[in-house]
């Protein structure tokens, strides 16, 4: 069993499964899940409604001042993501939502603000952390730390396959065009760009189940 307030991080790239096995593994610790994808998706919403540009960094550090972000449990493992009071848990899990949030997360002013957000919702530790810096930025001292990864076609089907049980339409080229230009801008980007910590475990997870990576995980950190 990890130390009396661990934190565990999980980064890797979109569409490989960070947050379905982060709430399956902070369920299983009995730990709380930051999902920081939420709040940048989150961000991403509330700039694309304001119609802000992303070069206005004085604009954006004013919204950001008077931005109010909440995670709060949900059902089945899940969590609901409340904007400045509204709910956005359905609008910010588009592929639209995941392309914004790529963007504003490049931007200095809003990683600034919303790695202070996360390490003080951290700082009471049993997290399970996962997004694209958890272990290199914001919390660099995890107890533990996972890079989870799964080729760009295994990610673009897993995708697809969701938005179809959704009932939502899927077109898996125009999926992994996608899946591949936030990989590059993920990891070319200048601050804290997508990449391994130097003592992360890496997990490809292209032919594993869900339970198996979670299984996986549970070896290293310790099965309660």
């Amino acid at each position: 069993m990890p130390k009396k307030g661990a934190i565990i991080t999980i980064d890797g790239p979109s569409g490989s499964g960070k947050s379905t096995i982060s709430k399956r593994l902070a369920a299983r610790l009995g730990y709380t899940f930051l999902d920081t994808g939420a709040m940048y998706r989150a961000v991403g919403l509330k700039v694309e409604r304001a119609g802000l540009a992303m070069t206005d960094t004085k604009a954006l550090v004013m919204m950001l001042d008077a931005t109010e972000l909440r995670l709060v449990p949900g059902a089945d493992e899940d969590v609901r993501v409340f904007l400045d009071g509204e709910e956005v848990s359905q609008a910010i899990r588009t592929a639209a939502a995941g392309l914004v949030a790529s963007k504003v997360s490049a931007h200095p002013a809003v990683r600034t603000k919303l790695t202070q957000l996360q390490r003080e919702m951290g700082r009471k530790g049993k997290v399970v952390a996962e997004g694209r810096d958890m272990g290199t930025v914001v919390f660099p001292e995890a107890d533990c730390k996972f890079f989870l990864d799964a080729s760009p076609a295994e990610r673009a089907r897993r995708r697809s396959a969701q938005l179809l049980t959704k009932g939502e339409t899927a077109d898996y080229e125009e999926i992994l065009a996608q899946i591949k230009k936030r990989d590059h801008d993920d990891s070319t980007r200048t601050h804290a760009p997508l990449k391994p910590a130097a003592d992360a475990v890496i997990i490809d997870s292209s032919t594993m189940s869900i339970d198996e990576v979670v299984a996986c995980m549970l070896e290293r950190v310790g099965d309660p």
